[in-house]
């Protein structure tokens, strides 16, 4: 099967920078659940990739989100893995706008990205989409999600890793999609969906994520504001040599030295799950 490449350009956001987009209700015959979505980021201070290695999307249309990180071992070739994340993201904007309204399927969307990115390096990717009743995702490496209710992760999605602190990944001489794993998660009207990158999950205990929400929810922040603090808080603790992070207790079993939180580019999305009557 021959795949047409098509180029999408998206700006991409600086640091600071929230992004938030209302996801509409899908037409179709069962009502499906919906999401209301923000994202924030923060990329690592460097000169000379300011827009870090990490990557994300909204798709309001498809009610689908996206992360990737780009694996910063290419540097030592030269290469800036975060073009290749980003490409490969706006590569998967481009296949949910092809696929049928309300009916996303992820793993072909991650396929037809994979295939048309062109970029050098490689990159975790993580997309998620909801359909009816169920959060639909399909991950490759270590970004993932989490699935809240009433204050207490229900569901963590689990890492892939060849080894520690080394992810699936796709690319040049990298993983296949083949090798993605899929999950289908049963969602109610109240849950709270929590996606990002490993520069979340290396520093923010889930207890931590749990106590994050729970406050921004009791302050009844938009999910912007609250990926906002998310991000934030996973940026203090990355800065912090003797925190006991999770990236710290990962490094401890393997047999690892490493003291502090993990400094990394950190990407957050955050999308609340209301009810089709809200629309």
């Amino acid at each position: 099967m021959v795949i047409k490449k098509r180029r999408l350009i998206k700006k991409v956001n600086k640091q600071g920078t929230c992004q938030n987009t209302f996801l509409k209700r899908t037409t179709s015959i069962e009502r499906s659940l919906n999401m209301i979505a923000g994202a924030f980021y923060i990329p690592k201070d460097n000169k000379l990739k300011p827009l870090g290695e990490d990557a994300h999307f909204i798709c309001a249309e498809e009610q689908t989100i996206g992360v990737a990180d780009g694996v910063g071992g290419w540097a030592r070739k030269g290469v800036d893995a975060g073009k290749y994340a980003r490409e490969l993201m706006a590569n998967a904007v481009c296949a949910v706008e092809d696929q049928p309204e309300g009916s996303v399927d992820l793993k072909m969307v991650l396929n037809e990205a994979f295939l048309n990115t062109e970029a050098r390096g490689s990159s975790t990717a993580c997309i998620l989409t909801i359909k009816g009743h169920c959060l639909h995702a399909v991950n490759v490496g270590d970004s993932g999600f989490v699935v809240i209710r009433e204050g207490k992760i229900i569901y963590q999605s689990p890492v892939q890793q060849h080894r520690f602190n080394s992810p699936y990944q796709l690319g040049n001489t990298a993983d296949s999609p083949s090798l993605a794993e899929e999950f289908e998660v049963v969602v109610e009207a109240g849950d709270i969906v929590v996606a990002g990158t490993d520069g979340l999950f290396d520093n923010l205990h889930p207890a931590e994520i749990e106590d994050i929400v729970s406050l921004c929810l009791r302050q009844r922040n938009m999910p912007e504001l609250l990926a906002w603090t998310m991000a934030k808080v996973a940026r203090e603790k990355s800065l912090n040599e003797w925190t006991d992070s999770p990236f710290a207790m990962a490094a401890y079993d393997a047999g690892v030295e490493h003291l502090g939180g993990k400094y990394d580019d950190i990407t957050v999305i955050v999308a609340y799950i209301l009810s089709p009557d809200l629309f």
